[in-house]
């Protein structure tokens, strides 16, 4: 710079502008060193970016991959269907999407990944307990519930009794 005049690009102009008006400082984890635990992973920014964003990565997977995925969360996610005839048809159309995954045709040299049908009547089978116990535990929580608002109807129709008892006179 001895002599030539200084250009400065917009990114350059930017970044001085911010540091001068303290837009950089006490930024978290200023002053710390940088966590290089992972840094032998050639995904490690990506699996840092799904963990601070918070992200599922499961609709990432191939079409296998995600319907084994699907599978394993068998018949637990399935507790919240109330209709056996419902699952029977989730599970149908699992079915289906996984037929009709086999179809496409294989990519490379690899053979191509597969998921398993399920049988469907073990897995309605598997799913009659769970959702009886989650009936039961629904069940047992409404009963809480209204027993805790009738303790406070009653308090509240005592407040008032008293209230009013108060009011005339007589309490």
């Amino acid at each position: 710079m001895s002599g030539q005049p200084y250009w400065e690009s917009p990114v350059e102009k930017q970044i001085r502008e911010a540091q001068e008006r303290g837009d950089f400082d006490n930024l978290p984890g200023a002053g710390k060193p940088l966590d290089l635990s992972d840094s032998g992973d050639p995904d490690w920014w990506v699996k840092r970016f799904a963990e601070r964003e918070k992200l599922d990565l499961g609709a990432a997977l191939p079409g296998a991959f995600a319907l084994r995925k699907e599978a394993a969360g068998y018949p637990e996610s399935l507790v919240d269907v109330r209709a056996e005839e419902q699952v029977r048809e989730i599970l149908q159309d699992y079915n289906k999407r996984v037929l009709a995954d086999r179809l496409r045709p294989a990519i490379g040299n690899l053979p191509p990944a597969l998921a398993k049908t399920i049988d469907v009547d073990e897995m309605v089978a598997r799913w009659r307990p769970l959702r009886a116990q989650r009936e039961q535990e629904q069940r047992l929580a409404r009963q809480q519930r209204e027993a805790a608002a009738a303790a406070t109807a009653a308090a509240e129709r005592q407040t008032s009794r008293s209230w009013w008892a108060r009011l005339l006179g007589r309490g």
